[in-house]
């Protein structure tokens, strides 16, 4: 078997045992908000990590897969509540296709720019989750916008309510790149990281 044949089957294996390891992860919830959305044992981390490997195309392809299997095994029931196509294409795009592509985008996002692994990974876990809260905030603001009793705005409520458990995954996926990049190299076929001398 050619090299890029074996580089091309390691890469599709890889990638779908992240994503099986993802969707895992995310059934083991720390806080599930009442509309949606929860704290997870590090759900993100895998899609994050294959973005860093494959960079932003291949780690956005898998993530719009990984959010694609949170809507049709978690996140179907959330039809019942919103009403009309322009309501049904923002939660398929804004809660799961975008908000879950981001994550492999974030994981590529500073690999060429900083050098240092571990930064770079901390970096792209932040700016992942970032721009996924941003994802649930746009869907808070425009779909979700009725549930805001009490709140001052619905801007408020969006923000409140998305940045509570974004905040934590954040720092749960930041936390675990972290750890994992001071014990395996991503940039290896074969993860083994060499010991400076």
């Amino acid at each position: 078997m050619a090299e890029s044949q074996i580089r091309a089957t390691q890469r599709l294996t890889e990638t779908a045992v992240m994503i099986a390891l993802a969707t895992g992860l995310s059934y083991i919830t720390v806080f599930t908000a009442p509309m949606g959305g929860s704290i997870t044992a590090f759900s993100q981390v895998p899609i994050v990590l294959i973005g860093y490997r494959y960079g932003f195309k291949w780690g956005a392809l898998t993530g719009v897969i990984h959010g694609l299997l949170q809507m049709l095994l978690q996140g179907l029931g959330n039809f019942a509540y919103v009403k009309g196509i322009a309501s049904y294409l923002v939660l398929i795009f804004a809660d799961y296709v975008i908000a879950f592509a981001v994550l492999g985008i974030g994981g590529a996002l500073f690999k060429k720019a900083v050098k240092n692994q571990t930064v770079a990974l901390g970096l792209g876990a932040f700016a992942a989750s970032a721009l996924r809260f941003l994802c649930h905030f746009i869907s808070g603001v425009t779909i979700w916008g009725e549930y805001a009793n009490g709140w001052k705005s619905v801007w408020a409520y969006s923000a409140g309510y998305n940045g509570f458990y974004m905040l934590f995954e954040a720092i749960l996926t930041v936390v675990g790149v972290v750890v994992l990049s001071f014990v395996l190299d991503f940039t290896k076929p074969n993860l083994k990281k060499v010991k400076s001398k």
